[in-house]
């Protein structure tokens, strides 16, 4: 038999005996939920917008092709008191079998739901087929006529809201010769709601908001009322205009157990006064106060509004020295349609030590990295963060050429940050800064890193702003300084150096000290306005902007002070020639959710650096590369161009000629849920680097218009993730399909795969975009 012929024969084998396994969880006279589809008889209703009325899905299915999962739990057999069994039932999805009740619930919210979409006269009608124990389900959804609004009016006899409510109709969701969609109406209630609780109505809820729909004049046409019930506390009550509140007194309760407020409990509290507002604390108060009411938005002696509520909630919530906090309004008796607020702040536990142990493999070198880390969330009793962390390193090199005195690399380093919860700048204003809602961050680093053929030391200082709003997240570095300093070259390296071609080698200027002196802004948008680390429960996409400068200030007062440098060399300070370049990068992710267990995302992402003035090259660190775990995994990291670069012979140093100006990468990946914690991927990527300028140590690797099409490399895979809540482990296999680093037949090695020549396995924390 041929080895083809086999594997198809154990494949099916494989597929009936699962088969058969399933058939033993069926009851008899039930029928295993095989499938189950959505149709409409209109292109208005999608069947997407009637997904979350199913009550019974059938079993899941891998890339939305195989229910392996079923097939697993079905393996277990009838007796669960054994291990192995319980743990296939554990990881594994018990077979659905069809339920009618739970079919007729779901046929009923959907003809519900039909008709809040306008489509008053809707029916939904169950279609089955049965092959054997399967059944497959369809709901037909026939809308029949959709209602539309012919005219609005209002009945509105509290005249102070009956303005308010007028005065904001350019803002109305309701619209003469709208579908009649209760979706739509509702949300009008809300935007009601918070218009008129952001203006004083501090007991108003969306119940006092009714509507009279009127399809007696036309058919298919409806005449709408809005009617505002009056303010009554109890049914026996009489009815009453709505009032409206104003805000008499904020104080804050600084405690780590927030009690009940109330006057006998305030009083065995120990209180302070700031710029009028209490601050009730027990022992000691360990926020400052001018910390406490700059986190306030809420206003005295003006209406209550319920918007600076939220905000006050989202200036607490940047204080990382809190837990959590409350917001409460209690009536001041003595002052009528008055109320008292009080801020509840409950207090984190502030310190914390942590301590991380990663294994490493460079190029098949394999080694071991430790770090330890002590956290302060109020180190000055006003939320400041700070931060700092001990590294360790080691790793044993194989390979080396030449003779070192040492085969051993290590690295140790030390950094720290200190955040502060506001817009530091000097001569702005204090509302400004509460506007803005910035946080500025110190932050200094140093490290060492010890090989055979040289030592490497690096040290830097920053100072940024980082600030959100919405769905909107903004990054300005003020001042970032790098200092990257050789103590040593071995002199069998520094002949390596002296022997590469030209003079301004990459290679070469790679390992001669460096300053960098730069300024950068980082934008990032996200559409759920939630990290995309998770995968989304709807349709959402990400785009990140960063640009950077460096070396511009230096330049300009190298000028000014007219040190010209000599015989064409560059400006240097300290003598430290510093780096001059720009560099602007572009990134954009779209995620498309089939279902809750499948999703399509697709990725494009582009950078561009440019050197310029003091500078003929990038510094290596601001280079691009290509491949690794976050590129184009048929390639390992640094491993793949710039452009048609074959690379060289050279071994070990050949890394550093991988690297580029330009880079391109473009992704889709296919993402399921497998079992338990497991997730998978299967995935097609493309890119690659290139120069700005020809450079013989890199012959083909200048990017060119009529060329660069020519030299994306492809590569294709599968991946599984692990989700373990707080983190997600990442393992990639990629293979080569298209390879510019290579020509003729070679270049295509999809057609000819070798998995010892074309396979790179990645792991990583994390989704690759």
């Amino acid at each position: 038999m041929k080895k083809s012929a086999l594997v198809y024969t154990t494949i099916f084998s494989m597929f009936l005996f699962a088969s058969c396994s399933v058939s033993k969880f069926i009851p008899e006279k039930k029928y295993l939920l095989d499938e189950v589809k959505i149709e409409t008889d209109k292109k208005e209703l999608k069947p997407a917008l009637f997904n979350n009325y199913i009550r019974q899905n059938p079993n899941a299915k891998w890339f939305n092709i195989v229910k392996i999962p079923m097939y697993i739990y079905s393996a277990s057999g009838r007796d669960s008191t054994k291990a192995i069994n319980k743990f296939f039932r554990k990881i594994g999805d018990a077979p659905v079998i069809y339920d009618e009740a739970t079919a007729i619930k779901t046929k009923d919210e959907m003809q519900k739901a039909a008709r809040n979409f306008g489509y008053m006269g809707a029916t939904v009608n169950m279609e089955k087929k049965v092959n054997k124990n399967k059944l497959k389900l369809t709901y037909k959804i026939i809308s029949g006529h959709p209602y539309y609004i012919r005219q609005i009016a209002y009945d509105i006899k509290d005249l102070k809201i009956g303005e308010l409510i007028s005065g904001s109709q350019e803002q109305s969701l309701i619209k003469e010769g709208m579908l009649f969609d209760v979706n739509v109406l509702n949300s009008e209630r809300d935007r009601i709601n918070k218009l008129l609780q952001d203006n004083g109505y501090y007991k108003f809820t969306k119940d006092f908001i009714v509507y009279q729909a009127d399809t007696s004049r036309n058919i298919n046409q409806i005449d709408l009322t809005m009617r505002l019930l009056p303010y009554q506390k109890r049914k026996e009550d009489a009815p009453t205009d709505h009032s409206q509140y104003k805000v008499n007194s904020v104080n804050f309760v600084a405690d780590d157990n927030i009690p009940r407020i109330d006057e006998s409990t305030l009083s065995s509290y120990d209180s302070i006064q700031y710029k009028g507002r209490n601050i009730y604390f027990k022992e000691n108060c360990y926020l400052r106060p001018k910390v406490m009411n700059n986190a306030n938005r809420i206003k005295e002696d003006g209406l209550f509004n319920d918007q600076d509520v939220r905000n006050t909630y989202y200036s607490l919530g940047r204080l990382n020295a809190l837990k959590y906090s409350n917001i409460r309004f209690l009536e001041n008796d003595s002052l009528p349609n008055s109320l008292d607020a009080y801020i509840l702040m409950a207090r984190a536990n502030n310190k914390s030590l942590s301590f991380e142990l990663e294994g490493t493999n460079s190029a098949g070198d394999i080694g071991a990295a430790a770090s330890v880390a002590f956290m302060h969330k109020n180190l000055f009793r006003g939320s400041e963060s700070f931060m700092i962390k001990l590294r360790g390193a080691y790793e044993a090199i194989t390979g080396l050429k030449g003779g070192y005195a040492s085969d051993n690399y290590t690295e140790y380093g030390i950094e720290s940050n200190l955040n502060f919860p506001e817009f530091m700048f000097p001569f702005l204003s204090s509302s400004f800064k509460n506007k803005i809602r910035a946080t500025s961050e110190l932050g200094i680093k140093f490290s060492s890193q010890i090989r055979p053929e040289f030592s490497r030391t690096s040290a830097s200082a920053s100072w940024s702003y980082r600030w959100s709003r919405l769905r909107n997240i903004h990054r300005f570095d003020l001042i970032d300084i790098n200092y990257i300093y050789m103590p040593k070259i071995s002199d069998e390296f520094r002949d390596y150096l002296d022997n590469m071609t030209g003079s301004n080698s990459l290679l070469k200027y790679s390992y001669e000290d460096q300053l960098i002196v730069k300024m950068g802004y980082n934008y990032t948008f996200n559409s759920l306005g939630t990290s995309v680390n998770k995968n989304p429960t709807k349709d959402s996409y990400t785009i990140r902007f960063s640009f950077e400068e460096a070396g511009n200030l230096l330049y300009a007062a190298s000028k000014l002070a007219n040190v010209a440098p000599k015989n064409n060399e560059s400006f240097v300070l300290a003598n430290i020639p510093f780096a001059q370049y720009v560099k602007a990068d572009v990134d954009y992710t779209k995620n498309f959710v089939i279902d809750p267990r499948n999703s399509l995302v697709f990725h494009i992402g582009g950078g561009i650096a440019v050197p310029y003035g003091n500078s003929k090259m990038l510094p290596f660190e601001k280079r691009y590369f290509s491949g690794g775990a976050n590129s184009v995994r048929g390639w390992t990291v640094r491993s793949l161009g710039p452009g048609a670069f074959q690379g060289s012979t050279d071994g070990k140093l050949d890394f550093l000629n991988y690297t580029g100006d330009i880079k391109l990468d473009v992704n889709l990946e296919y993402r399921t849920h497998l079992f338990w914690k497991f997730n998978g991927a299967a995935f097609v990527d493309a890119g690659n680097i290139w120069n700005m300028k020809e450079n013989s140590d890199q012959p083909g690797g200048v990017f060119k218009i009529n060329k660069f099409y020519n030299q994306i490399a492809v590569a294709y895979g599968l991946g599984i993730r692990m989700d373990l809540d707080y983190l997600i482990l990442r393992f990639d296999g990629g293979m080569k399909a298209i390879n510019p680093m290579r020509t003729g037949k070679e270049k295509y090695p999809i057609t000819r795969p070798d998995f010892g020549r074309d396979f790179a396995f990645h792991f990583a924390v994390g989704y690759p975009f």
